[in-house]
């Protein structure tokens, strides 16, 4: 058992009913039992989008920032100023 748990870039693609449960379960399994971080660039009111159910993502959001903390990184991404592909 992982004492941390990763999720990168959710939302980056929309979950399907079965998966958005099972992505569920798993933030309810980790619950006060191990760490967690996620990376988004989607703001909480876009979650329900995420999940197909505003009720479920509602309760991942509960469970997220009961304990959590939420940082905020602003400004210019770092892979678009460091990009190969540059207009000249």
């Amino acid at each position: 058992r992982a004492r941390l748990l990763v999720i990168d870039e959710l939302g980056f693609l929309p979950l399907d009913p079965d998966g958005a449960r099972l992505l569920f379960q798993v933030f309810a399994d980790a619950y006060e039992r191990q760490s967690v971080v996620i990376t988004t660039n989607l703001e909480f009111s876009r979650w329900g989008a995420v999940f197909g159910d505003d009720q479920m993502a509602a309760a991942v959001i509960d469970r997220i920032v009961h304990h959590g903390r939420l940082v905020q990184f602003r400004g210019e991404s770092y892979r678009v100023r460091n990009a190969l592909m540059q207009e000249g």
